[in-house]
């Protein structure tokens, strides 16, 4: 086994594949996830090795895309030290040089609610976490493990944005970003202010990669990642560059 991969877990895991249920990012088509048993607590080793193997975490659950016929959600991560912000991701860098950030433990904070339901309310009233609550925010964001972290940006004593993310062994994992949707804001492109200062954070500590989730060519909402440059994909059970970007 090379460096990039970690200790296979010690135990037997049992994992369950959900019935096949209409796709969040494709219209048309009929997904189904494979999960961890939810009734076991990964510690970070196991969490860190299926992590290498595609899997992302929800909330208390850890899964991965199982479709029948269809391989259009592609694991995707950085390999920090060979990034190169563009242009434009240095613009944003510059645009928010005010920003103050604080790299908190995950929980549950009445401030980071009340922003996050006014996002989903503006941005995603369309979506699978429209209405928001306290109890989906507490199921999703809310997670008390030592490896579950918030990410907190302030202009001044304003909240603006908040980025949960997980630290593991090889790196860190972006789990989800939501920020203030007032229009004044909206030049900061703070979710990519995010994800550069992850990268950021990733080098400080010494960790090799930031994990993006799944990246699907044909789904608008992703393209973002594709920005990002390079980017590695999960092929099988491999990583390497991903080149067929158009």
């Amino acid at each position: 086994m090379n460096n990039d991969s970690a200790r296979q877990p010690r135990r037997d895991l049992r994992f369950f594949v959900t019935a096949p249920h209409a796709c969040s990012y494709l219209e048309g088509r009929r997904a189904s996830t494979l999960f961890l048993d939810p009734q076991v607590t990964p510690d970070r080793e196991t969490y860190d090795h299926l992590t290498q193997q595609g899997f992302r975490r929800s909330g208390h659950h850890l899964y991965r895309p199982h479709c029948e016929n269809c391989n259009a959600c592609i694991s995707v991560r950085i390999p920090v030290e060979l990034f190169q912000p563009s242009r434009s991701q240095r613009k944003t860098i510059h645009r928010n040089a005010d920003v103050t950030l604080a790299f908190l433990p995950s929980g549950f904070n009445p401030a980071h609610y009340q922003l996050y339901a006014r996002y989903i309310q503006q941005r995603h009233a369309d979506g699978d976490m429209y209405p928001p609550s306290p109890e989906q925010y507490r199921s999703f964001l809310g997670l008390e493990r030592d490896y579950a972290q918030l990410l907190e940006m302030r202009l001044g004593e304003r909240l603006i944005a908040v980025c949960a993310f997980d630290s593991l062994r090889q790196g860190l994992s972006a789990i989800y970003t939501f920020f203030d949707p007032a229009v004044e804001l909206e030049r900061r492109s703070l979710g990519t202010f995010a994800v550069l200062s992850l990268i950021t954070h990733c080098r400080n500590l010494g960790l090799p990669y930031l994990y993006l989730g799944y990246w699907i060519n044909e789904c608008q909402k992703m393209t973002y990642k594709q920005t990002f440059r390079p980017l590695e994909q999960l092929d099988g059970r491999h990583w390497r560059p991903l080149i067929t970007l158009g």
